[in-house]
């Protein structure tokens, strides 16, 4: 990884620890090994498939009342709901 990479790394937020109301863009999808139900490749496919590409905006418009967690996250002009662990893997700007 080259220093401007980790650079742009250190100005992210993990969707996945947003608050409703949060406004941001993808920076880029990153799923850690381990910390999901699914295999890291195939979390990024279907995250990719939700419409979380790099620069789309983005905004937390729900939380669900009990431990925050499922989300509600409009991706463009689709709301997608994810659970905090998925949304983790997804770094904002």
């Amino acid at each position: 990884m080259e220093l401007g990479q980790i650079d742009a790394l250190d100005r992210t937020f993990a969707l996945g620890e947003a608050r409703k109301g949060y406004r941001g863009r993808v920076a880029c999808i990153l799923p850690v090994p381990g910390s999901g139900r699914l295999a890291p490749e195939e979390m990024e496919r279907r995250l990719i498939e939700m419409g979380f590409i790099e620069g789309v905006e983005i905004s937390v418009i729900h939380e669900a009342p009990f431990g925050r967690d499922p989300i509600a996250v409009r991706v463009g002009e689709a709301t997608v709901a994810l659970r905090r662990r998925d949304a983790m893997a997804i770094l904002t700007e």
